[in-house]
């Protein structure tokens, strides 16, 4: 049963959240459809440039997204802190980069006189849209709706274009963030769509190794590259240290690579010897990793992490149980 997602989702727990947009039936967010041989993949870049546009606006970073032929995955980081250091206009600019808005907000940007009755309306107005400029909900919203509307007139049709809601899963620590965005990264070659980390289209990984100069659909634009690829949250090697990845670039690309070679059909999920340092420090299995990596790791739903923050996550949440903590046994088994 879907649950309410004031129940998935607590900044007490973590600010860490994978999202997965799924669209309904056999309609296509990108790739081409065999049966008509229609090309959709310029959708593609209709989500790359949305989360740009959405990372510049809210107070929430993008740690990593991978575009998909019928859905996307996408991590984001909460930041509240951010969102309160804005001012009241800083907010109400964000805002109207998005939406309209009421006409007073429009009299208020264009620096028409208002009285005090209008200011406090105003002020209003600011504290409920700094509330969803660090809502992962309202994010999602933004990102899902223009697109269902786009993709609808585009097929010239109407209705539901995303399966429901989209689908959380709180990262609960630094073992479950490290491991959620090589998931996340390694989609397109898990799906047999990619051979490489950096031919991976689409992906946060393939920004990451190559920040090269912005193209749509491999033309060269003079658009900003702000404008089409996310703002991506920067790694940073003290773990302790908030502002950053808790890992350095470097080691996260290591683990990809081994974690994409290891996934070669021809290697069936072997093993390599020469594991990446970064599981030994972070404390992860490379045999689960692998497992997890493959979607064979099922034991996990709302939740991802080792099993003491599974438990305290479910306090926080409310929760007596939640599952995953099997899961979290086997991934981030305990270290003496």
């Amino acid at each position: 049963m879907p649950q309410p997602r004031t129940s998935l989702v607590s900044l007490d727990a973590t600010p860490y959240y994978h999202c997965i947009g799924r669209c309904v039936r056999r309609a296509f967010l990108c790739g081409k459809d065999k049966f008509t041989g229609r090309s959709f993949e310029h959708r593609r870049d209709w989500i790359v440039a949305r989360l740009a546009k959405l990372s510049q606006v809210f107070a929430l970073d993008v740690c990593a997204y991978a575009v998909m032929s019928n859905h996307y995955h996408v991590i984001l980081k909460v930041n509240p802190t951010v969102a309160q250091s804005w001012s009241d206009d800083e907010v109400l600019k964000r805002w109207s980069e998005l939406f309209i808005g009421p006409f007073l907000l429009q009299r208020y940007l264009n620096d028409e006189l208002i009285s005090s009755a209008e200011s406090s309306v105003i002020a209003e107005l600011a504290k409920r849209y700094r509330s969803r400029l660090v809502d992962l909900s309202w994010f999602m919203r933004c990102l899902n709706e223009p697109i269902a509307r786009m993709a609808n007139a585009e097929d010239n049709c109407t209705g539901r274009f995303w399966e429901g809601r989209f689908k959380s899963q709180a990262l609960l620590d630094e073992k479950a963030l490290i491991s959620c965005m090589a998931y996340v990264d390694l989609n397109p070659i898990r799906a047999g769509i990619a051979e490489t980390p950096e031919a991976s289209d689409f992906t946060s990984i393939q920004q990451r190794i190559t920040p090269s100069n912005p193209s749509v659909n491999n033309q060269p634009t003079a658009i900003s590259l702000d404008d089409i690829t996310p703002k991506l949250l920067h790694f940073n090697s003290q773990l302790d240290d908030d502002r950053g990845l808790p890992c350095e670039l470097n080691d996260y690309l290591v683990l990809v690579d081994w974690s994409s070679r290891a996934m070669h059909p021809a290697k069936h999920g072997r093993i390599n010897d020469e594991a990446p340092p970064i599981l030994d420090r972070l404390g992860i299995d490379p045999a689960h990793l692998i497992r997890y990596l493959n979607r064979k790791e099922q034991g996990f739903v709302h939740v991802v992490g080792v099993p003491s923050s599974i438990k305290a996550a479910a306090g926080k949440l409310g929760r007596k149980f939640l599952k995953g903590i099997s899961a979290a046994n086997r991934l981030f088994p305990q270290t003496t």
